[in-house]
């Protein structure tokens, strides 16, 4: 009997070839390539070292109507074995694959598919679709590479093979026969190297020889050698982005700096410590690679069906009257989440037709400026048509030549601004909020925070939209899961959790310490001390100078001391702002000296400032210091307020006292008369600032309305 040859066995012998296939670990590459494709495919293939132990699997735009002869005109130029793949073709390392014309192509436990092409005619996008299935596959065994060619195919693969912590490579523009791939990948910020087809294999070598390893470790964390290296990476990066990742996933972020590693080939995380302190550009590069998140139009396509069928129905029954609805959505990376969540509603409104006018406010914040201004702009490449059907292309996009634009009616419902969700504020009376691609990323103390802040930055009966791998875990009394499969919750009208609701600057421990409020605790929760500890409190509370710790713009963060004789509560709604709890006669002068010292980072002081505590006129020195340091208090501004020692009076006669007395009422009134004259010397050069920086905002405004 003739034997079966290896691509055409039976489904026995495909099953045990794929499990076999399964259990060994090796990169995948994937190779994406266009017009002029031929050469650079030759001068890459032709520069990869031999037994590199990686597959290489090449994917191009193929006549459909004509034979293929890629496979033979690649063989002689390079020393590993060339294939034309055939469906449920198993890969091997140290071999090159190559599609055939007229096919998709797709992998599953590291076997070849082809399909057929979903599109009979027009644009097709099979370098998109084959590295957005090889990252799903293989996670960060998968590297993606783009070579010459026209348009703008396998953008949007490459960004999935960065989500799962792979790594890209792109011909470098001036090197390729025709450019548009290379720079449409580029544009993106998703390359990790750029170099001529010639040195892109040497790069992939040399990769792959210093990753520390390849073997998948959803749940790895650090060993205790490499935990401090680790902190040391986290606290360069607050020193030099602002941001703190230390309430991030380990073995997320480890992952991460692997695959930095891998790129500069450093060996040990050691190396790498010393290497991103010493390049500023690095500390950057890192920061990018932390903050890449899982998004693209309408993902998840069951979600946005049962928000558009069901939950914007029910939200617009509960405002009869028509008005605003208020979404969030944290974590928005380059806008498909927001802008998604816009055109569900739009046609959501269009099925209901309502009498009365409704719209959605979505506020769509991320960590990242650059991520922040590219969803502002609200172009997306043409790609996007494997995602976004074509009615909704034709009616929420405007086709331009670069790709298409979100149109004026969805651009207007999403205020898009840089947020720490981790250090501030959340919104608020929010009738929506989608928190579909931050979460996984986070520790699981960190979620368990996040929740309650979510449900009480939710509005009675609220929703909470969650990625399809996260719960709401312990919270169920606080959320409640809508039928279906979706990760979809209404709000729980509970108060059960109140008094356990943190807001952002709690979160890090860092920042707690720093910027907690002084709490007094009750004797008898108070745990045994040592004298000297209970002594330090004693003297701190009743002979060091009252003091408060303020914002730049005085808004109270920690009070030292007793206060009360130079701040008080003001009447109205409660405010913790130094100037408007400043007692009379002091928040003129706190005013400028505060102002003044933030203005030149100095440390101000001024001296015998009048103001009447308790109904007696008294004097005052006030110091005012910015801080640089520590590091967490960096940014803060320190207030001391001391008693001005009062010369004593002769009382030897009445004619001494009235002439003190009078002495004393001139000094008091040439003081006011100089502070009135500072103040408005103040207010003056505050004013011109204020013109200065609002001409230089219309200018800006003036700039911008030219470009649109």
């Amino acid at each position: 009997m003739k034997q079966s040859s290896p691509n055409h066995m039976n489904p026995a012998a495909v099953g045990t070839e794929i499990l076999w296939t399964a259990q060994k670990v090796f990169p995948i590459v994937g190779i994406g390539a266009s017009a002029g494709g031929l050469q650079a495919l030759e001068e890459f293939l032709g520069h990869v070292p031999a037994h590199c132990s990686a597959a290489f699997v090449v994917v191009l735009h193929l006549d459909p109507t004509q034979r293929d002869l890629m496979a033979e005109l690649l063989q002689p130029k390079n020393s590993m074995r060339v294939s034309q793949i055939t469906d449920r073709m198993p890969v091997e390392p140290d071999q090159v694959y190559v599609i055939p014309p007229n096919r998709d192509l797709s992998i599953l436990n590291g076997v070849l598919y082809l399909l057929e092409p979903a599109e009979s005619r027009g644009l097709r996008l099979p370098i998109d679709a084959f590295l957005r299935s090889l990252a799903d596959d293989q996670q960060a065994q998968g590297i993606g590479v783009i070579l010459s060619g026209m348009g703008s195919d396998g953008t949007l693969g490459l960004r999935a093979i960065k989500e799962k912590g792979g790594a890209v490579f792109v011909q470098a523009p001036t090197s390729a026969k025709f450019d548009g791939m290379p720079r449409s990948a580029i544009g993106t910020g998703l390359a990790d190297v750029v170099a001529p087809a010639q040195e892109l294999g040497e790069k992939i070598d040399s990769y792959l020889k210093h990753i520390p390893t390849l073997t998948p470790r959803a749940d790895h964390k650090p060993g205790e050698a490499d935990l401090s290296d680790l902190e040391k990476v986290i606290l360069t990066l607050r020193s030099k982005t602002g941001h703190d990742f230390s309430l991030y996933k380990k073995s997320t972020i480890y992952r991460r700096i692997e695959r930095r590693m891998g790129l500069h080939q450093l060996s040990r995380i050691a190396d790498y410590v010393r290497y991103l302190r010493s390049d500023p550009h690095e500390s950057e590069l890192l920061f990018r690679d932390l903050l890449i998140g899982v998004t693209r139009f309408f993902r998840d396509p069951a979600v946005w069906e049962q928000l558009k069928d069901e939950v914007f129905p029910e939200l617009l029954a509960t405002h009869p009257l028509g008005g605003v609805l208020r979404a969030w959505t944290p974590g928005c990376f380059s806008g498909e989440e927001a802008y998604s969540l816009a055109m569900v509603f739009r046609e959501a409104l269009d099925k209901v037709n309502p009498d009365v006018h409704y719209t959605l406010q979505i506020f769509a914040t991320d960590l990242d400026q650059d991520s922040i201004d590219t969803a502002r702009a609200g172009v997306y490449p043409v790609n996007i048509s494997a995602d976004v059907s074509e009615a909704r292309l034709l009616r929420f996009f405007v086709k331009e030549e670069r790709g298409y634009r979100i149109c004026k009616e969805i651009r207007e419902m999403v205020i898009f601004a840089p947020q720490n969700v981790v250090m501030n504020a959340p919104f608020t009376k929010l009738d929506l909020l989608s928190c579909r691609n931050l979460l996984i990323y986070l520790e699981s103390d960190l979620q368990k925070k996040l929740l309650p802040l979510f449900h009480y930055s939710l509005n009675p009966d609220g929703i909470l939209v969650l990625g399809n791998s996260k719960t709401v875990g312990g919270a169920t009394d606080l959320f409640a899961q809508l039928p279906g499969q979706a990760r979809i919750y209404k709000r729980q009208n509970a108060v059960a959790r109140a008094g356990h609701l943190e807001f952002p600057t709690t979160f890090s421990p860092h920042i707690a310490n720093a910027l907690a409020f002084k709490k007094p605790m009750a004797p008898a929760l108070l745990a045994p001390t040592n004298l000297k500890a209970q002594v330090d409190a004693l003297l701190m509370e009743h002979y060091t100078p009252p003091a408060v710790l303020t914002t730049s713009v005085g808004d109270i963060v920690y009070i030292s001391g007793r206060t009360g004789k130079y701040l008080e509560p003001a009447a109205g709604k409660p405010s913790l702002n130094v100037f408007n709890m400043a007692r009379e006669g002091l928040g003129g002068a706190l005013s400028e000296i505060f102002s003044k010292a933030v203005r030149e980072n100095a440390t101000l002081e001024t001296k015998g400032i009048k103001l009447d505590i308790y109904s007696q006129s008294r004097a005052v020195d006030v110091t005012v210091q910015p801080l640089t340091e520590p590091a967490a208090l960096k940014g803060l501004v320190l207030t001391v307020f001391v008693d001005a020692m009062n010369a004593p009076s002769s009382d030897s006669t009445e004619k001494a006292v009235l002439a003190a007395a009078h002495d004393t009422r001139v000094t008091s009134l040439s003081q006011e008369l100089h502070q009135a004259q500072k103040d408005l010397q103040t207010t003056r050069e505050e004013m011109q600032t204020s013109q200065e920086e609002l001409k230089s905002t219309n200018e800006e405004l003036h700039t911008v309305n030219a470009e649109l």
